[in-house]
């Protein structure tokens, strides 16, 4: 059995396929900046804010932090793996059958990993936006208690990163966008409501904590609340660091496989 490769992209090329989607970014740059400031508001307006001040009325918040400060962080990290979805999922379709354009660029000196590469520099480009606007509207509300919590905008990143890749993997694969809206509702919503964004998984049954475990976004979300809170330790960053990048590698893998198949066919 042979052992899987990274098959990386030439750096150069693999800008130019950056090149070629920020040029195209270009057109609508705009509408996406004001959802990327938008979004965070009416996030922590409504749960940090409005159920925040139900929970601390109860009691110390969680765990003796604030919910608002409990909830910023795991939204932070939520909104990447959300972003991730709709950056790797219907985008992808459309540059394969409604615009061609990925068989365009195939046509080209690009090989492969280069195509899927630029790809990816584009998307975490896209996530790195939207995590520094969160975290900048989050600092706004008085949602962060540590100056740290700049560590957690390539965490958030890295985390939207480890679900990237697997989607393209799967995307590039489709002919059409039916089995998007059951990844998104079976999937997406899952990860978002079980993950431990806005409740510690000790409170979900044995099973789903254990599930919850294994999912990068609680993974991303545990590092980034420890991060904004300033209360990581030694060792456990090390632990989630590696399980995310260890996703992000090997749906890479899987997405070079992937886009060739398709693109060589």
């Amino acid at each position: 059995m042979s052992t899987p490769t990274v098959e990386l992209g030439d750096p150069a090329r693999s800008l130019a396929a950056f090149e070629y989607w920020l040029r195209a970014y270009r057109r609508t740059w705009r509408s996406s900046a004001v959802t990327a400031f938008v979004m965070p508001v009416l996030f922590l307006g409504a749960f940090g804010l409005g159920l925040g001040s139900l929970v601390d009325a109860e009691g110390q918040g969680i765990g003796g932090v604030p919910y608002l400060e409990f909830v910023a962080p795991g939204i932070l990290a939520a909104s990447a793996m959300q972003s991730a979805f709709s950056e790797s999922t219907w985008p992808i379709l459309s540059s394969k059958k409604m615009n061609g354009h990925y068989f365009a660029q195939a046509g080209s000196p690009l090989t492969v990993p280069d195509i899927v590469s630029g790809q990816l520099l584009f998307i975490l480009f896209r996530l790195s936006l939207g995590a520094v606007a969160f975290t900048v509207v989050g600092a706004l509300f008085g949602a962060f208690a540590s100056p740290w919590v700049a560590l957690a905008v390539p965490i958030a990143v890295l985390t939207g990163l480890a679900h990237v890749t697997p989607l393209l993997a799967f995307s590039i694969t489709r002919d059409s966008d039916a089995a998007f809206p059951m990844l998104i509702r079976f999937v997406m919503v899952p990860l978002y409501l079980f993950a431990g964004t806005f409740f510690p998984v000790s409170q979900l049954p044995a099973v789903v904590e254990f599930l919850a475990w294994l999912t990068p976004l609680w993974h991303g979300t545990q590092l980034c609340r420890d991060i904004a809170t300033g209360d990581a330790p030694v060792l456990a960053p090390l632990g989630h660091v590696a399980y995310l990048v260890a996703w992000v590698v090997g749906g890479y893998v899987l997405a070079v496989r992937s886009y060739r198949k398709v693109l060589h066919a």
